[in-house]
C-alpha cells in the first residue's frame, strides 16, 4: 500500500524502546490469524509493517493499529495479501479512506459526512473494532478507516 502519516503524540501509549514490540502484540492480539509472519520495525517514529494478510481490510487495519499509537508518525506498509484477492487489480486501483478524527466528532456525524446518513455510524465502528473498543470513544488525531458500502 505505501507510506502512511499519522499525527505523532496522539494514541495508544507503548513501553519505550518496546514500539515494535507493543505494536507487534496488539495486531496479532487484534487481528490473531489473519496476519502471518509478521514483522514490525520501529525507527524514529516510522514503523514498517512486513507479513502476509488475508484481505485488504486486514491490512489497513494494521497500518491503523500501527499508526494510532503516541510515538508513531508514520507507517511504511510493505504487508502482501496472501492469497491475492481475485480482483487485485482492483484493490490496488481502489485507496483506502482514512479519516482523522476531528474534536467535536462522532461515528455519527463522520457517517453523516461521508455516507449521507448518520444511521450508518455502526458501518465505521464495525470496520474498526480493533482501534475503537467503544463507539462512544473516539479522540480526536485518531485515524479510522472509511470502507466503501
Amino acid at each position: 500500500m505505501g507510506f502512511f502519516d499519522f499525527v505523532k503524540g496522539i494514541g495508544k501509549k507503548v513501553g519505550l524502546g518496546r514500539e515494535a514490540e507493543d505494536i507487534k502484540e496488539d495486531i496479532v492480539e487484534a487481528l490473531g490469524g489473519r496476519v502471518e509472519n509478521l514483522v514490525v520495525e520501529f525507527n524514529d517514529g516510522t514503523v514498517t509493517l512486513r507479513g502476509t494478510v488475508d484481505s485488504q481490510a486486514t491490512r489497513e487495519k494494521a497500518v491503523l493499529l500501527a499508526g494510532n499509537v503516541k510515538s508513531v508518525e508514520n507507517v511504511n506498509d510493505e504487508l502482501a495479501i496472501n492469497p491475492p484477492e481475485p480482483d487485485a487489480e482492483a484493490e490496488v486501483a481502489s485507496e483506502p479512506v482514512f479519516y482523522t478524527v476531528k474534536s467535536g466528532d462522532s461515528l455519527w456525524k463522520i457517517a453523516s459526512a461521508h455516507y449521507g446518513d448518520g444511521n450508518k455510524w455502526q458501518a465505521l465502528f464495525e470496520a474498526n473494532r480493533e482501534v475503537i473498543k467503544d463507539p462512544d470513544l473516539i479522540y480526536p488525531g485518531q485515524q479510522i478507516r472509511v470502507p466503501e458500502l
